[in-house]
């Protein structure tokens, strides 16, 4: 079976059965797995000097690391490869903590927030509705590319090494990639490392999302948008997010206590958002999503 065609699967797969609770309270997941090693070679590591050079060496590490298990593993055959990356896939996953959020603030305020706060490491104590609906379309946005076309992309690429390799940056990026004292430079190699590895999938992500949204005619009002966000790569699904669904994102918003002077994305768009924009996001995961397996079932067909 080639690459496409088992993508596709895993991609059915992970959309029918998410992250199925029964499984992860009798075994840990796989990104808990990674995270617990990250968090190893961090206590050990990320002390005294020479702080880029040990992250860099953590960096290797994990790559080789993720490409061995990754080989060995396909060894299994197949099905073992379609099960792997679906488990690494989080496109329900996903649609439920955002869906969560849109559910929460039809509920109350506070439940909103609540609920938004499991998604966003934003201060989310004093949102208004506005904010909670902004952020998790943004986190929409964003974890389209980081949490299913970026680890499908890597896929279709390279297998299961290239999908571990992937997930374990990715990973260390999340848990050390920050700009803070412990992490500048400790966490620069992964942060880095996962700007490189989530280029070209985070613009492929705009523009699965921009197709069947009807904004592909605004690509360049897209692109100057992303260029506004902090992150090189973020900015782009959440710029044609924006546009797919004529919301205004990002903007101003508090971290650890203090207001970030962040630019807006699509500014002319509507800014007084709640659930019923949340749900339009949603709807844009799926058509991005399924846009993705219609051009993974392609190359199944005419590359494999």
């Amino acid at each position: 079976m080639g690459t496409g065609f088992a993508l596709a699967l895993a991609m059915v797969l992970d959309a029918l059965l998410g992250e199925p609770d029964w499984l992860w309270r009798r075994m840990p997941h796989p990104a808990v797995l990674m995270g617990r090693v990250i968090a190893w070679f961090d206590h050990r590591l990320n002390n005294g000097g020479a702080g880029r050079i040990k992250g860099g060496v953590l960096v290797v590490i994990l790559a080789l690391t993720g490409c061995l298990i990754g080989s060995l593993l396909s060894l299994l055959g197949p099905l073992a490869e379609i099960l792997i990356a679906a488990v690494l896939l989080a496109q329900k996953s996903l649609v439920q903590h955002v869906t969560a959020v849109a559910d929460g603030l039809r509920l109350s305020l506070p439940a909103g927030r609540t609920a938004v706060s499991r998604i966003v490491s934003r201060d989310t104590a004093a949102m208004q509705s506005d904010s909670v609906a902004r952020s998790a379309i943004e986190s929409a946005a964003e974890n389209l590319s980081d949490g299913v076309i970026a680890p499908a992309f890597w896929f279709l690429l390279a297998g299961l090494p290239g999908l571990l390799i992937y997930k374990f940056i990715n990973t260390a990026d999340s848990m050390i990639g920050y700009r803070t004292e412990r992490y500048l430079d400790f966490g620069w190699a992964a942060a880095r490392l996962d700007d490189l590895l989530n280029y070209i999938p985070a613009r492929l992500t705009a523009l699965l999302i921009a197709v069947p949204g009807g904004v592909l005619n605004e690509w360049s009002a897209i692109a100057a948008d992303a260029r506004l966000h902090r992150s090189p790569n973020a900015g782009w699904p959440e710029a044609a997010t924006a546009r797919a669904i004529d919301v205004a994102l990002a903007g101003p918003r508090a971290y650890d206590g203090v207001m970030q002077p962040f630019a807006w994305v699509n500014a002319n768009g509507k800014r007084d958002i709640g659930p019923v924009d949340i749900d339009a996001a949603i709807r844009v995961l799926w058509c991005a999503w399924g846009l993705m397996l219609g051009g993974t079932i392609l190359i199944g067909l005419f590359l494999n």
